[in-house]
């Protein structure tokens, strides 16, 4: 009951655009069916029910992929830049990096594996960084610094600018955990 409401206004946000198709949506690693005629989002690789949290996520970001992406900024922002991400980072914090620093912290180079299971690449940035392509034209970037003596090991994730003009902020964290509890 809990995301009926969040459910059924991002379906209803459909209706006028992709009505009566079938569309495939990459997320990650996986992609999912997005059934419009009978609402709803299919896993393909588990031929499962999306949970409700990634059903309203994919349904949004298809709603604007529908409309049309933007652009790839090519411009890193922090999640404290985005509308209400100052007064959220702890929580941001607790629910995304920390759990990167904790599978990653003591040994960042094992994240350079990633590319080998998801749709991501190496660069050049902080001491080990990844881009993943999280949904077609929305990357994050995780960068890891390994600790030494002075200070501790320290990591982060980023977004490209343009991710504003297609999610809003809530909608953001939940993708950003979702990265985190997958890598």
């Amino acid at each position: 009951m809990g995301y009926a409401a969040a459910l059924s206004k991002a379906w209803s946000g459909l209706d006028d655009i992709g009505k009566g198709r079938n569309i495939t949506v990459r997320f990650l690693c996986d992609e999912y069916t997005v059934d419009l005629q009978n609402r709803r989002v299919l896993s393909l690789s588990c031929n499962a029910p999306a949970k409700d949290y990634i059903s309203i996520l994919i349904l949004h970001y298809l709603k604007q992929k529908l409309i049309g992406l933007p652009a790839i900024s090519g411009e890193w922002i922090t999640f404290q830049q985005l509308d209400g991400g100052q007064g959220y980072f702890s929580t941001f914090k607790k629910r995304v990096i920390d759990p990167i620093m904790k599978k990653y912290g003591w040994n960042p180079k094992a994240i350079l594996d990633l590319p080998e299971r998801f749709k991501a690449k190496r660069i050049q940035l902080a001491d080990f960084s990844i881009v993943l392509e999280v949904f077609d034209n929305i990357p994050v970037l995780i960068t890891l610094w390994q600790g030494d003596e002075e200070f501790g090991p320290q990591a982060n994730i980023l977004f490209d600018k343009s991710i504003k003009d297609i999610l809003c902020t809530e909608d953001i964290v939940i993708l950003a955990e979702f990265v985190a509890r997958n890598i």
